[in-house]
């Protein structure tokens, strides 16, 4: 495995930078997803039986009493949508707010799976910090957005019926 050989100083800047430019790297990558490739749950982002229709996260993580509180960056890059509250209440609005949720769980799935190249050039124990930091930052942001994401779908579908 190749190891960069820095020194201390150097490698937390480059740690810092590096974090810096996959989350800006992914959010503009993400931002970049056409509608169609958004317009349908994966396999990445389809519900799991555990969530319950975003039952599990109120119940569990209580995630209605922060959610509010953390950072929304979806405006960031021009003509993206801020999640930050629902644009307006009829289905197509409700159904572009569906897409760009998916959109930013994207982003911070794809930015989390970027922790590994931390490898490349921190020693072991750095390595599994800036990991576990990678995990700890977009794990709230990606229970958000499936949180408000299975909301919506839920409204949505009694809407239908």
């Amino acid at each position: 495995m190749l190891k960069l050989l820095m020194p201390q100083a150097l490698t937390v800047v480059v740690d810092i930078v590096a974090w810096g430019v996959f989350h800006a790297g992914t959010g503009y990558a993400a931002h970049r997803l056409g509608g169609a490739r958004l317009s349908r749950d994966g396999w990445l982002l389809r519900p799991r039986p555990f969530e319950d229709d975003g039952r599990w996260y109120r119940r569990r993580l209580r995630i209605h009493r922060w959610k509010d509180k953390v950072p929304e960056a979806g405006a960031l890059f021009a003509g993206g949508v801020s999640k930050k509250e629902v644009p307006a209440y009829d289905d197509e609005s409700l159904l572009l707010f569906v897409r760009e949720t998916r959109r930013a769980e994207l982003t911070h799935w794809w930015a989390m799976a970027c922790g590994p190249l931390f490898v490349l050039w921190n020693p072991p124990l750095a390595a599994a910090l800036l990991v576990a930091y990678g995990v700890g930052i977009n794990l709230p942001f990606i229970a958000i957005q499936r949180y408000n994401r299975f909301r919506i779908q839920a409204i949505l579908r009694r809407r239908r019926r």
